[in-house]
């Protein structure tokens, strides 16, 4: 059996209208952990982003 380790990153606006991309890569439940507290801190547009290793997400705009 094959395990796959999949990477994500994140996208959002921050609360004063720029956009950020997230500068690491995380596994899903600590993607989730860091869209949680993206959201707390009044950021928007918050999006997962499936990377492959090495690669990092764009911001967006």
């Amino acid at each position: 059996m094959t395990i796959t380790m999949q990477n994500y990153g994140l996208t959002w606006t921050d609360p004063d209208g720029i956009p950020r991309a997230s500068a690491v890569a995380y596994d899903q439940a600590s993607a989730e952990r860091q869209k949680a507290k993206l959201e707390g801190d009044g950021c928007t547009d918050i999006e997962l982003v499936e990377v492959k290793p090495g690669q990092l997400p764009d911001a967006k705009g």
